[in-house]
C-alpha cells in the first residue's frame, strides 16, 4: 500500500521547484494530484508528468491571492472527488531588497502571495476537512522565517507568519481532525537561484554543514510523510529541512 493512496492532494505552485517535486512525490505514493499554478502550459505539463507515474491527476490554473478563483477550484475538486484529504500551501515568490530600498510594491506583492494565499487557501478548504472529520495542511515556512535574512524583509515576515498561521490553525482544527504543519526548507536548489552567482551559491553551500544545496525532492519527501498516516501525531510543528544550517 503506498502512503498516500487515494488521498485528493491539493498542492499550489505545483509546476517548478519544490512544488512540482512534491505532486510527482505524492503521485508516486498513490495521491490523487491537484496541480495548481498560474500558468497553464505549465500546469499541463506537471498533470501529464504524475499521470506518467500511473497517478491520476487534474489541473487547475489558480491565482493564490485571487480568492474567487480559490474557492471555484476547490469548489470543482470537491464537487468531482468528493472531499479534500491535503492541502500543500506551497506557492510563494520573492522581490528581495534592503529595507531603505524595498518599495511597498514589493513588500505588498510577496505579503500578498505568500501570507494572504497561504490564508486563502487554508480557508477554502478548511469546512470540508472539518467536515470530514479529517485533512491535513501544510505550510511552506522557510529558514528565513525564522532567523531572518538580509534584504528580504518581506519574504521574512510572510514565512515568520505562515508559522504563526501554523501554531494558530493546529489549536483551532486539531480537535475536529485535521492536523497543520509547516517545512522550513533552507537553501534549496530550485529556478528561484537561477540568478544568483556562482560565487554566491559557493558561499551558500559554505553555511550548510552538509556543504551542499538541498533538492526539491529532500522537501518533498518530509511533505509527503506529514500527510501519511504515519506523522498522525504531528500537529503543529516547523520541521526545518535545512541540511543543519540553523546548529
Amino acid at each position: 500500500m503506498k502512503r498516500l493512496e487515494g488521498k485528493i492532494s491539493i498542492v499550489t505552485g505545483a509546476a517548478q521547484g519544490i512544488g512540482l517535486a512534491t505532486a510527482l512525490k505524492f503521485a508516486r505514493e498513490g495521491a490523487i494530484v491537484i496541480v495548481c499554478d498560474v500558468k497553464q502550459a505549465a500546469v499541463d505539463e506537471a498533470v501529464k508528468q504524475c499521470e506518467s507515474l500511473g497517478a491520476k491527476a487534474a489541473g487547475f490554473v489558480m491565482d493564490v491571492t485571487q480568492r474567487a478563483m480559490v474557492d471555484a477550484v476547490v469548489a470543482q475538486v470537491k464537487d468531482r472527488f468528493g472531499r479534500i484529504d491535503v492541502l500543500v500551501n506551497n506557492a510563494g515568490i520573492t522581490q528581495d531588497a534592503r529595507l531603505q530600498k524595498m518599495t511597498l510594491e514589493q513588500f505588498d506583492r510577496v505579503i500578498d502571495v505568500n501570507l494572504r494565499g497561504v490564508f486563502h487557501c487554508a480557508q477554502a478548504v478548511a469546512d470540508t476537512m472539518v467536515a470530514q472529520g479529517s485533512g491535513v495542511i501544510l505550510n511552506a515556512s522557510s529558514v528565513v522565517g525564522i532567523y531572518g535574512n538580509f534584504g528580504q524583509t518581506n519574504y521574512a515576515a510572510t514565512k515568520f507568519g505562515v508559522i504563526g498561521f501554523t501554531k494558530t490553525w493546529s489549536r483551532e482544527l486539531g480537535p475536529k481532525g485535521v492536523r497543520v504543519n509547516a517545512v522550513a526548507p533552507g537553501f534549496i536548489s530550485t529556478p528561484i537561484l537561477s540568478t544568483i552567482p556562482e560565487k554566491v551559491i559557493q558561499e551558500m553551500e559554505q553555511r550548510v554543514p552538509l556543504r551542499r544545496l538541498g533538492q526539491p525532492e529532500e522537501i518533498a519527501n518530509v511533505y509527503a510523510f506529514l500527510a501519511s498516516d504515519e506523522a498522525s501525531y504531528i500537529n503543529g510543528a516547523v520541521i526545518e529541512v535545512s541540511g543543519g544550517m540553523s546548529v
